[in-house]
């Protein structure tokens, strides 16, 4: 993963730095090994490195189906958290097939009644973060990606954080995919040409959005 003071990724040749990069396991082709490291990474490090899961915990992740949040629900349950999924109602199917234990409909749910929980798992923000706050127990963690929060638990924390590189770690969520423990969800694979619409607000499907910058490589 190339770090933030680089330029993206999006291009034939890009620099990036040895302690960067993890080796690519032979058995799993390009396109989900472009899946893993940003999105893998960032749900890694919200659940264990910030929010500090442990099993049995209750966790409430919004976009459930979504790039990070559904590598997040495979790690989550895969520790023996409980784990809530949010999205909209044609989400709900996938969410519970990744192994979340339950779903809600942020379109025709009360986020309300999902009760307290350890730790929100946030990639949405706005008033879907706003309203998260109140449901942390005391103790607890509210951990986002969207920029700094201006709500907090009552007796708990609000994090915000950007994804970091880390070989071991993308070396470690390499050899889960290989071992088919985590299962990329790959949304669309588009050309180069295509990124301005591929990435378009009202676009709005499950998983990671794939770029082909040139033949045989996605990004």
């Amino acid at each position: 993963m190339a770090d933030w003071t680089r330029d993206g990724s999006l291009a034939e040749y890009t620099a990036v730095e040895a302690r960067n990069l993890a080796p690519l396991p032979a058995d799993i082709d390009y396109t989900v090994a472009a899946a893993v490291p940003i999105s893998g990474l960032t749900a890694w490090q919200g659940l264990f490195d910030h929010a500090e899961l442990e099993t049995g915990q209750t966790l409430l992740i919004h976009g459930a189906v979504g790039g990070v949040g559904s590598i997040a629900v495979q790690l989550a349950h895969e520790l023996g958290a409980h784990v809530i999924g949010t999205g909209r109602a044609a989400d709900r199917e996938a969410a519970l097939g990744l192994g979340a234990d339950a779903f809600v409909d942020l379109q025709a749910d009360r986020l309300e009644e999902v009760g307290e929980v350890d730790v929100v798992f946030d990639v949405i923000g706005g008033e879907v973060l706003e309203r998260s706050a109140p449901l942390v127990r005391a103790g607890g963690t509210l951990v986002t990606i969207v920029g700094p929060p201006k709500v907090r638990p009552a007796d708990g924390r609000a994090i915000f954080f950007v994804v970091e590189p880390d070989r071991s770690r993308l070396a470690d969520l390499a050899e889960r995919v290989r071992s088919g423990r985590l299962k990329p969800i790959i949304r669309a694979v588009q050309p180069l040409a295509e990124v301005p619409s591929a990435f378009a607000p009202d676009r709005r499907v499950p998983g990671k959005m794939i770029i082909r910058v040139a033949d045989g490589t996605p990004s």
